[in-house]
């Protein structure tokens, strides 16, 4: 059995972790750490894991130790150190914050006001939506997991980004999100008074997943892509929805448009198109990792509309990073996730 270690098992993505690790068939949880906690029972810090898993949290250095993976879910600027420390001990390292996600150091700084320490540590780094970069992730050994925004993004437009269909300037997102994509510090517009009966755009036109997301498109494009970012706050606890639009090349009707994203996916096992007319809801993707994709067609202005639903703790965060466990250590990509999503 694999030996796995969560840094930042406190946060809300490090507790999915262990949710789903605890069900994992080919890993066990070995060590767990907090700052905040150092010394508690996670079962202290979250109830819900009474008798299940009462792992004492350790520091970061135990964690490491004899570990065949480490996830860290951290805040930016954190992961670079004990990215190094893991590589140095032989273990696989996934990031699940931010730091390893951008390519261009000038970008990351510009959008996160801190620094790329060590530029080496990042030319061995992955980006890893398996969906679209398996063959980078097989065998990788530093990992940086996906933003929840820029994973359904990514996910709606792939098929039609690489087939043409549309092109890469003047796409729009309008996004919704749950309160746990802001992390399990409180904030004002986060306080239960302030989100709940409310609905409201956030970070409008500047959020820091917009490099990630244009990073992405323009690799699936092969020219830059430029995109208008709207995220808005759900009075919910978890699950996005995302609203793409983009202006439809060449003709295709609305069937051979889903035909390609058949194709595009068939070999993809969290992935679910939709059939035509129905619409893609958080609810029915809600603690899974599916991703559901529906598509539509405005014939008044030509624009392709794609609704892309997923739960932003589970494929936007802790089921992606077991995701790309898998698929790096040559395990079944579908180990330990094939949660059915609540009905209701």
């Amino acid at each position: 059995m694999l030996k796995a270690s969560v840094i930042g098992a406190t946060g809300y993505a490090g507790v999915e972790l262990c949710r789903i690790l605890l069900t994992h068939p080919q890993a066990n949880i070995h060590r767990l750490s907090s700052v905040s906690f150092t010394g508690k029972a996670i079962s202290e810090v979250y109830p819900a894991l009474r008798g299940l898993c009462d792992e004492r949290l350790v520091s970061e250095d135990e964690a490491i130790d004899g570990a065949d993976v480490v996830f860290a879910s951290l805040p930016a600027g954190l992961s670079e150190p004990i990215a190094r420390k893991c590589l140095q001990a032989g273990a696989l390292f996934i990031d699940l914050g931010a730091d390893f996600r951008l390519h261009d150091p000038d970008t990351y700084e510009s959008w996160y006001q801190k620094k790329y320490e060590d530029p080496e540590l990042h030319g061995q780094a992955v980006y890893a939506l398996p969906e679209l970069f398996r063959e980078e992730i097989e065998g990788a050994r530093l990992i940086g997991n996906p933003g929840c925004y820029p994973t359904s993004v990514a996910l709606g437009l792939a098929p039609a980004l690489k087939g043409g269909l549309i092109g890469s300037e003047d796409l729009i997102i309008d996004a919704k999100s749950g309160a746990t994509g802001a992390g399990r510090g409180l904030s004002q517009t986060t306080h239960f008074c302030e989100c709940n009966e409310g609905f409201a755009p956030y970070k409008v036109a500047c959020h820091r997943h917009t490099p990630e997301i244009e990073q992405t498109l323009s690799i699936l494009a092969g020219e830059p892509a430029a995109v208008t970012f709207v995220p808005h706050l759900l009075p919910v606890s978890r699950g996005i929805v995302s609203t793409i639009y983009a202006k439809l090349k060449g003709g295709a009707s609305l069937p051979e448009v889903r035909q390609r994203y058949l194709d595009f996916y068939e070999s993809a096992p969290f992935v679910r198109v939709l059939p035509e007319g129905e619409v893609s809801n958080l609810r029915n993707v809600r603690c899974s990792n599916y991703c559901d994709i529906s598509l539509h067609l405005d014939a008044h202005t030509g624009r392709l509309i794609v609704v892309s639903a997923i739960d932003n703790m589970v494929k936007g965060a802790a089921g992606q990073a077991v995701q790309n466990m898998n698929i790096a250590l040559g395990l079944d990509e579908t180990a330990g996730l094939l949660f059915v999503p609540p009905a209701i």
